[in-house]
């Protein structure tokens, strides 16, 4: 029998709703709301694609040439995406995460990120996901228990749909204000305000852009929240919202998802790419520090 390249595979059930995580990554993997898929399936026997539903720590997006300086120390972090020479998606996407908590509803993972090359610094990362009748909320919390202080940035990757709808007949709304220009790298070179390629304020067809931009400048609601929208011709919605220490969203569109003509990715981070380099809302976690962030998922049909 052939091993799931994913891992151990955790299943939330509840009365409305259910979820699959994967051990690997920490991933999402499926989450139904009365029988629709809000994340796009994939097979059994694939490795996560286009890093679905992966926590992305300690950092997020690249590291130009995989270098960046801290505390006066020059690094260089492995290149794990050769074909634009950059380091990519931290280091966790393809680690094993053990269970601290199994239950019906909610699920706790952890795992550590231990010193390596290009990071001598050790921290312990907990993913907590409770499952809501209407979608799922997500808490991170990052420690830092080595003896030295730490740079930190959180991203995570989740693909939403709306189970039964093309995407590309989709209309996503985001607040972004402005949006970073990108290099032949996929590295950010500036950041300009949104124009009327990037805006979605005003909510934009699927099919009608094409999108690989990370927004700052969102708009808050009173709890703090920024909230990120699909709609459906018919007006169901899926929202993904991250909380007030999530500065910045990637909105990402592809056409290699296994299965999909169209998907799409919204991305809550903490710091945008290249932040190790540039310093852009990069965190110094100091030891003994904690790092805490929430976001979620929630359907209205």
């Amino acid at each position: 029998m052939t091993a799931d390249p994913t891992g151990y595979r955790f299943r939330l059930n509840g009365p409305r709703s259910s979820a699959e995580i994967a051990q690997v990554g920490a991933a999402l993997r499926a989450l139904t709301v009365d029988g629709v898929d809000l994340v796009p399936r994939y097979a059994d026997d694939v490795p996560t694609p286009a890093a679905s539903g992966v926590v992305l720590v300690p950092w997020p997006n690249r590291i130009r040439d995989g270098k960046y300086s801290f505390g006066g120390v020059d690094r260089q972090l492995a290149i794990s995406e050769p074909a634009f020479g950059n380091a990519s998606h931290g280091l966790l996407r393809f680690g094993s995460y053990t269970a601290e908590e199994v239950a019906d509803e909610r699920l706790v993972l952890t795992a550590d990120v231990v010193p390596q090359t290009g990071y001598p610094f050790h921290l312990r990362t907990h993913v907590t996901f409770t499952l809501l009748p209407d979608g799922l909320h997500v808490e991170h919390r990052i420690e830092n228990v080595g003896a030295d202080t730490a740079p930190v940035a959180l991203g995570i990757h989740p693909y939403l749909q709306i189970g039964g709808v093309a995407t590309e007949d989709l209309v996503v709304h985001s607040t972004g204000t402005t949006t970073l220009v990108l290099d032949d790298r996929k590295l950010p070179v500036d950041e300009v305000p949104v124009d009327e390629a990037t805006d979605l304020r005003a909510g934009r067809r699927l099919g009608d852009v094409s999108l690989d931009n990370a927004y700052r400048g969102l708009e808050r609601d009173a709890d703090g929240r920024a909230r990120h929208t699909l709609t459906a011709p018919d007006g169901r919605v899926v929202e993904l919202w991250q909380d007030a220490g999530f500065e910045w969203v990637q909105v990402f569109t592809t056409d290699r998802y296994p299965g999909n003509p169209l998907a799409v990715a919204v991305e809550p981070m903490t710091a945008p790419s290249n932040a190790f380099a540039t310093g852009t809302d990069l965190l110094s976690l100091e030891p003994g520090g904690e790092l805490r962030r929430e976001w979620g998922i929630s359907y209205r049909g």
